[in-house]
């Protein structure tokens, strides 16, 4: 609203004085101080990195916010030195995983600024680039096809303009705009002179004025008032499926423990602290920063790859993807296209249809196409006496371009477009010596000839023309009764090495489909050269005649989908996915959108139109395939990494915290107070920390891996039956043995407990023997380091304040011993359960 009426009610000359702008544009300090009045209306950024937020975001785990309420409790009504040690151990524990996630949200946040959405704004009297969060109410901005609007928007001068508004309205197709003034009680769908935030220009141009930003716009007050959430991916599917699994084992046990003590008539109060320790112990609360760290990690080396991450959980699935759909033209093939030939219905090369094909290409201004360029580029043409006066842009639709040029004698309607789409508004054709004859008898010799130029690789359109005499004004309606003139045949040969990526995506387990407007035998023929041999080929009408079930049934045998029209490109996704596929899809088209969204990876480049960038997942800096390979390659590693936390966190640090609410059944006094639970929990989790610049073993890349829950609850019980088996060995050495008392029994399992769980993360994080597996000097170093501190803390002031004693050099010798054994058992148990586990498949 502006004083109280709607935008869509204001005339243009009206709004432009209501804004106080000219056509002209907004001068640059008009426009920053325009920025800064409606900074407050910007929709936020889906990723929080406020530093407080961030911090705060630490104790939202209900078993943490139940531990400090306890602990505030015990507080005022026990031991304050106990309290304020358990307090002080929390908020260390939250500091250490704040700081690892603060510094993945910053580095997240400058790979994301190298992808930047821009608009075209008139700023100072010229046209200028401008990020699209910078444009402000009053920006004059010209659109075209791709473009996405950059706030809600009235249009002042149209041409043929679509747009997309399905993301608010849900209409499918495109909704035609034009300049008009229209009534206040408009509803949105039949505001045919306005323009909506969040939707894109499909054909057409137009030049607008932006009246609301943010939250401001349509678009804006509804994702204010729902908190959207993106699609929850395969990844964030598994983590949450996993903390499930973890959860059911932590209340079970816990509340056993609980309920045990106080039967026992133990201290109600210690009991629920030792009890809340526990759980802290079970829960892998470091799980989201270890997330968080690794995928930042991998998105900075992915950046070093030429590929920037826009959403981070991605990469995982990019890891998980074994079928990969992209377009054929720059992907598989130069997509510099050259022009191969112009030729006459005979067949013939033909300077009539070279230099007209050269002169639509000249005067035409729709979205930037290589076929245009080659046109431009392959010779040049003295157009003194040529003028352009209207154009009729491309569309998907009609899959024709024409522009209305004034020549010497006439003014000339120059169509150029798919053959079949030229076919249908020709009513004759010019043969070789200039006579004309009825496009019926022609129009299959035409089909031939395009049939023997595609079953070679070339690419074709038709190219026709219509005197219009003295009409200066052009429409669709004047695409008829056109003369078919011949054929523009384009070349765009594969790319070198292009083959070898393919086998190579073959060998890491995905599976390359080539999904193109392209004719079938075009696609083919390139499908061939790029290293699909055979290929079997499913054509877009051949796509109107299957049911969904019938194509999720045949996708994966496909190896090309041909001809296929920009709606169907979504529908061949979601049948692979159906399908049990992990599916990553490439495109940089307007087109492309509904697909990007629908695929498990939206994969995009930089120089795609801005509507395939915004839906796009991940956004390659170079448009090339191999650039893919290492990405594949650092998604697997990063999923790799992540795992093995998840390992780690149950198998030792599950089979102590077992093993100790086993052990407080049958000791007359707690095996270990809350405080050193808590204290164990902390050392244990910070060589973990460093997990994700660990070295990955080759055989965890050379294939997709996915979320296994039974597969890890398997591990779970496998390696946590070892760890407490060798706990309860311990136990029964201190307690029978060598008769410790109860701080010696505390200070002795301290010790086993912590260097147990950080030597089997060296244990565990291979598949392979451990020593034939190198880790990486941070894991290595942060390992010996917190061995040091466990060896050395109960010798000092602050292990003695933490109720430890010093221990006997028999102690040593004896928990030396059992901690050799242990890593012996575990090298050996994972044998055989990696055996197991492979016999079974």
């Amino acid at each position: 609203m502006l004083n109280g009426k709607a935008f869509w009610a204001f005339s243009a000359d009206e709004l432009l004085r209501e804004l106080s702008v000219a056509r002209e544009g907004l001068s640059t300090p008009e426009a920053e101080q325009r920025r800064v009045a409606s900074a407050s209306a910007r929709l936020k950024p889906q990723r929080d990195t406020q530093p407080l937020r961030l911090l705060l975001a630490q104790f939202r785990s209900p078993i943490i916010l139940i531990l400090l309420f306890a602990s505030g409790i015990s507080f005022f009504l026990a031991e304050r030195s106990d309290a304020l040690i358990i307090l002080g151990i929390i908020l260390t524990s939250a500091l250490l995983s704040f700081w690892q996630e603060y510094g993945a949200a910053r580095a997240v946040a400058g790979l994301l600024a190298l992808v930047q959405i821009t608009a075209r704004a008139r700023r100072d009297g010229e046209v200028r680039e401008v990020p699209a969060d910078h444009i402000v109410p009053g920006d004059i901005v010209e659109l075209s096809a791709g473009s996405s609007l950059p706030g809600d928007a009235l249009v002042l001068e149209a041409k043929d303009l679509f747009v997309d508004e399905a993301t608010l309205t849900g209409e499918t197709y495109p909704v035609e705009k034009s300049a008009a003034t229209l009534a206040v009680d408009v509803p949105l769908p039949k505001r045919t002179n306005s323009l909506f935030l969040g939707t894109h220009v499909v054909s057409g141009q137009a030049l607008v004025v932006v009246v609301a930003v943010g939250k401001d716009t349509e678009f804006g007050r509804i994702a204010h008032r729902m908190a959207v959430r993106a699609p929850e991916t395969e990844f964030e599917r598994g983590v949450r499926r996993f903390g499930y699994l973890l959860l059911e084992v932590t209340l079970l046990l816990v509340f056993a423990i609980f309920a045990v003590n106080v039967y026992l008539e133990r201290p109600v109060l210690e009991s629920f602290l030792f009890s809340m320790a526990l759980a802290v112990g079970l829960t892998p609360q470091l799980l989201p920063a270890i997330i968080s760290v690794n995928l930042s990690h991998g998105a900075k080396r992915m950046a070093q790859q030429n590929v920037v991450v826009k959403r981070l959980a991605s990469i995982e699935n990019f890891g998980s993807m074994n079928v990969l759909c992209s377009d054929k033209t720059g992907t598989l093939t130069e997509g510099s296209m050259r022009l191969h030939a112009a030729l006459n219905l005979d067949g013939q090369p033909s300077e009539q249809v070279l230099f007209l094909g050269h002169v639509n290409a000249m005067f035409e201004t729709g979205f930037p196409n290589p076929l245009d360029e080659a046109l431009r580029r392959h010779r040049s043409f003295d157009l003194t006496g040529y003028r352009k006066l209207e154009e009729e842009p491309y569309d998907f639709v009609r899959k024709r371009l024409s522009v209305l040029v004034a020549t010497p004698q006439t003014h000339l309607l120059i169509t150029k477009g798919a053959v079949e789409s030229m076919l249908a508004v020709c009513l004759q054709a010019e043969q070789s010596d200039g006579a004309l004859a009825p496009i019926d008898r022609v129009r299959d010799a035409i089909r031939e000839q395009v049939r023997a130029l595609s079953g070679q690789g070339f690419r074709t359109l038709g190219l026709a023309s219509r005197d219009l005499g003295a009409i200066d004004r052009v429409s669709k309606e004047h695409e008829a009764e056109m003369t078919f003139l011949g054929l523009l045949v384009f070349a765009d040969p594969p790319k070198a090495g292009i083959a070898d990526t393919i086998a190579t995506l073959k060998r890491l387990g995905v599976s390359l489909k080539m999904v193109t407007g392209d004719q079938g035998l075009v696609a083919a023929h390139v499908g061939r050269q790029v290293g699909l041999a055979d290929p079997r080929v499913v054509t877009g009408s051949d796509l109107r005649g299957m049911s969904d079930d019938a194509l999720r049934a045949r996708a994966n045998e496909v190896d090309i989908f041909a001809e296929i029209e920009p709606n169907q490109k979504e529908r061949i996704i979601l049948a692979l996915r159906g399908s049990g596929n992990v599916v990553g899809y490439l495109g940089d088209g307007i087109n492309d959108a509904p697909a990007l969204h629908a695929a498990d990876v939206g994969i995009s480049v930089d120089s795609a139109v801005d509507v395939a960038k915004e839906a796009a997942d991940l956004v390659l800096l170079e448009h090339d395939l191999s650039v893919l390979v290492e990405g594949v390659r650092e998604g697997r590693r990063t999923f790799a990494n992540t795992l093995k936390y998840v390992f780690m966190a149950t198998s030792a640090n599950f089979g102590n915290m077992f093993s100790m609410a086993g052990a407080s059944l049958f000791l007359p006094f707690l095996p270990l107070l809350p405080k050193q639970i808590l204290l164990t929990n902390v050392l244990t989790d910070i060589p973990e920390m460093t997990i994700a610049t660990d070295h990955v073993d080759p055989e965890l890349i050379d294939r997709p891996r996915r979320w296994d829950i039974p597969f890890i609850r398997r591990f779970m019980l496998t390696f946590g039956f070892v760890s407490s088996l060798f706990d309860y060995l311990t136990f029964g050495l201190l307690l029978l043995v060598l008769h410790a008392t109860t701080g010696q029994f505390r200070t002795g399992w301290f010790v086993e407990s912590v260097l147990s769980a950080s030597l089997i993360v060296l244990v565990i994080r291979t598949r392979r023997p451990c020593v034939t597996s190198r880790p990486s000097a941070s894991l290595l170093l942060s390992t010996l380091l917190i061995g040091l501190v466990t060896i050395v803390l109960p010798v000092t002031p602050v292990g003695t304040f933490l109720g430890f004693e010093s221990l006997p050099l028999i102690f040593w010798a004896a928990l030396l011993g059992i901690l050799l054994a242990y890593v012996v058992a575990a090298e050996f148990a994972k044998k055989l359960f990696y055996r197991q586990m492979n016999n079974g498949r």
